[in-house]
Parts: C-alpha cells; structure tokens; sequence
C-alpha cells in the first residue's frame, strides 16, 4: 500500500482557505493536462475554460468562437508555450490583451530537456527534421513538459501565484489547494516509481517523443520513437530504420497515441516479437478536471506495466 496525504492534513490546509467565494476572474487553459492542474488550483473557486478538448492535437488546433470569447474575456490565460500550441500565439495577441498569461515553460525550478535526435534514437531524415524545428520550440527545447510529476509541482505553483495576483480575495483558497497537490504530486511520483520499478529496464518504442519527461523521471528505457513530428507521416525509410530498430534492440512494446493513426504502429512491429499497448500525454479520453492529471499519469503507468511486463 501507497501512503496517501491524511485527512487531517487536508483539513489544515483548508483551514488556510477563506469562505469560497465565486472567482472574480475568468480562467482560459489550453491542453487537459494543464486544464486539471489549473481547475484543481482553482477548486471552491471557479472553473476554467478548456480550448483543446477531447482527442485534439495541439500541434493542428483552431479556435472555436466559444474559445475566441473565452480568450476575450479572460482574466487569466494558462498554456504551455508557442512550441506546442503555435495556434494559440496569434489569439493572445488579439484577443486576450486584458489577460494575465502563465506561460509554463517558463515556470521557476521546471526541469527542461533538449529533444533527443541522437544515439539510439538517431538522425531524422532531412524533410522530418526540418518539420521538426517549424512544429517544435525554436530552442529545441522538448514542450511536453508536465509529464513529469515534479514539473507538475512547478506548474502548479506558478499557476497559483497568477490566481493570486488576478484574484486576491480567493488567495487563500489557491495558496491551500496548491499546497494539497504539492502533496498529492509527492505521492503520485512515489507510485509510480515503485509501480514501474520492475519494467524500468526494458526498451520500448512510442509514436512520436512526447515521453522523455515521463521516461527520466522514472528511469524508463525508452529507445525511439516512430515519427519526429507527429502531425507528418514518416516515409519509408524511416519506418524500414524503427522496424529494425525495434528488432535489434529487442523493443517488447511499441506505443501508439489515441491522437494519431494506429496503423503505423502495426507496420512497425510487423514480423517482430514486439506488443502494443497505448500511452496518452494527453488524457484524451479521460473526462476532464481536477482529477484528470492523475488519472492520466497512472493509466500511462498501468499500461507500461502491463506491456512491458509480458514475456517477449
């Protein structure tokens, strides 16, 4: 058994919180995972809005006019960063002027990775990397950044602290629920690891690198990846290049994304003794709220374990 946060302390921390009150503010977030840290921020409070929503790729996203209100009216406007929702960086010139924006990537004591294109993973092709660098941060740094619980921590808190200053009257009720996911993030890590312990060793596969963070988190042996931009489909010769890959290093699963097409995971491990199973960054079919970012966190973890776990 996990130990889990106390009740007790729950109490405290909500001691710490003033009589909820209705935010006096309006919350806009871009992707699910960023939408359940902020709406677990903001609980007794308010909800945020939600722009990509259900299986929606952030990388091929166009505003609703719902979202184009939302933006209009926002006070507080929370996203990961132009390399990953490129499609936000026009409307929150136009459109969100009056808003306070959180930027995440930016976020103090976040741990931020260069994109792997090299050692195993090797060199893209020419077309592929040029791609690469138009569909990706311009510094190539890797945008996926949530995936690691202690990156989490990080978000939270600097989601907080934006909530406090746009809506001082509710600062109690921000300052306890963002203590009480620092905890429940702790906890989270400690599962993880200790679920994903026995598999850590064991190379696998994924549709496209939205998993590093996951991956050094918890020491995983991630060994490549399909496709470098997943809105492309990769030619021939990269698929020829993974599909020996996965053979040479022995992959025992390789992962497909619900966002993107799954055929190409078959003609992968075609001929090969490699699994499938499927890892989600972003939650897609996981309702959304405060509780999603856990839920997605764990079911990523129930199915490594499940696949990696299998004899080869």
């Amino acid at each position: 058994m996990h130990a889990r946060f106390p009740l007790a302390a729950f109490a405290g921390l909500l001691c710490l919180a003033t009589a909820p009150a209705l935010a006096e503010i309006s919350v806009v977030a871009s992707i699910k995972p960023v939408h359940a840290l902020t709406a677990a921020v903001m609980q007794g409070a308010g909800t945020p809005h939600l722009i990509v929503q259900g299986g929606a790729s952030p990388h091929s996203m166009s505003l609703r006019p719902s979202d184009a209100r939302a933006l209009q009216e926002a006070g507080v406007v929370v996203w990961v960063g132009e390399g990953l929702e490129a499609f936000l960086v026009s409307p929150l010139q136009s459109l969100a002027g009056k808003a306070r924006v959180v930027e995440l990537s930016e976020a103090a004591g976040l741990t931020r990775l260069p994109y792997r294109e090299s050692g195993a993973w090797g060199e893209p092709a020419e077309h592929e990397e040029e791609s690469h660098e138009d569909d990706h941060d311009h510094e190539g740094i890797d945008m996926h950044l949530w995936l690691d619980p202690a990156n989490a921590k990080a978000m939270v808190a600097a989601i907080a602290e934006a909530l406090i200053a746009a809506d001082p009257d509710n600062s109690g009720i921000y300052t306890a629920n963002a203590r009480i996911m620092e905890h429940r993030l702790d906890q989270l890590s400690e599962e993880i690891a200790h679920d994903l312990g026995p598999v850590k060793d064991v190379p696998f596969v994924v549709f496209h690198d939205a998993f590093q963070y996951l991956d050094t988190a918890f020491g995983l042996n991630n060994v490549g990846s399909i496709t470098v931009n997943p809105e492309q489909p990769p030619g021939a010769a990269r698929l020829s290049e993974i599909h020996g890959k996965i053979a040479e290093l022995q992959a025992r699963c390789v992962f497909a994304e619900p966002q993107f097409e799954p055929r190409l995971v078959q003609v992968v491990i075609e001929g090969t003794a490699a699994k499938t199973a499927t890892l989600d960054p972003l939650g897609a079919e996981i309702a959304d709220g405060p509780e999603l970012y856990f839920e997605m966190m764990r079911a990523n973890a129930a199915s490594l374990k499940a696949c990696l776990g299998e004899a080869s």
